[in-house]
């Protein structure tokens, strides 16, 4: 099986990234995988506390005994916003995970997107992961770019990679934001005690966050947010470290409200890119979801 590590694992320990994957399988077991050679990584045997770095490979054998990894596609609706021969732009739900782990194979995006374009997906990052050259987290929903083909892939990891797009967010944040506009300028990296959560670090990579309020409600705010760079947890990171954590955000601080929501309520709505191999702009934007819906409908009855 091999795997390639995303932004979201870099900084991990080796052992303790596969452990996660298997979710619920133990360090000693991915240890001694590791130290017999089970594992390898980049082509080489490393030892179980290398710290993985953004599309390292990693090669290793079942963990599981008896259980076979397969993904296989299926038939979920996925709704597909704009398309062309070389790419698609979907609208990811809510509560659906971006790409299958060895432990959750099926019910993913990726599942979808095997039915519904075949073998018309890039393959560059994996058997987890075709089609897919960016992510969004499980319960952030929105606008996704999957490439159909490996030179559209490396087209967009490019533009991906020099900020050539732009990507926003809409979000409702805990509490009443004190400024109208903010660029937020903190670097993020892994948290240096809950490993499975990224901070505000003085040692992390720089990450920049443009919040403009929308609406104000007294006890939350609707903002937008455009994203300079990309970050794992970016706008849930930097809306915490502001004291403001997006709403429901439970990992980040947040708390559950009063507004009963799957998690966090933020969805990427808006993207504006180049068309591949073309001068084209493509500008595409979406209504807000069920979850924001829900929850903007509450506070603005409130107000009444």
């Amino acid at each position: 099986m091999e795997i390639f590590a995303d932004e979201n694992a870099e900084g991990l320990r080796l052992d303790l990234y596969l452990s996660e994957l298997y979710d619920g399988i133990s360090r000693s077991k991915v240890q001694s995988a590791i130290k017999s050679g089970k594992v390898l990584l980049n082509g080489d045997v490393k030892k179980s506390s290398y710290i993985l770095k953004e599309n390292d490979r990693i090669e290793f054998e079942n963990l599981i005994e008896d259980s076979v990894v397969k993904i296989e596609p299926e038939n979920i609706s996925i709704e597909v916003v704009w398309e062309d021969e070389n790419m698609a732009v979907v609208n990811k739900p809510s509560g659906m995970i971006t790409h299958p782990t060895p432990i959750e194979t099926s019910g993913t995006l990726v599942n979808a997107l095997l039915y519904k374009f075949g073998e018309n997906l890039s393959d560059i990052n994996g058997e987890f992961r075709p089609g897919i050259v960016h992510r969004l987290d499980r319960n952030t929903s929105g606008l996704l770019m999957i490439p159909k083909n490996n030179k559209t892939h490396e087209y967009l990891a490019e533009k991906i990679k020099n900020h050539e797009f732009i990507k926003k967010y809409r979000a409702i944040l805990k509490g009443d934001y004190s400024k109208d506009f903010e660029v937020i300028n903190e670097p993020i990296g892994r948290h240096k005690t809950q490993p499975h959560k990224m901070a505000v670090i003085p040692d992390g990579k720089p990450s920049i966050t443009e919040l403009k309020v929308l609406e104000r409600f007294g006890e939350a705010t609707y903002v937008e947010l455009n994203l300079i760079t990309g970050r794992t947890h970016q706008i849930r990171v930097h809306t915490s470290y502001k004291n403001h954590p997006v709403y429901n955000d439970t990992l980040y601080g947040s708390g559950v409200g009063k507004v009963k929501t799957e998690e966090q309520v933020l969805q990427s709505y808006y993207l504006k890119f180049a068309k591949p191999f073309s001068s084209e702009i493509i500008e595409l934007e979406i209504e807000p979801d069920d979850k924001l819906s829900k929850v903007l409908t509450y506070f603005k009855n409130r107000r009444a």
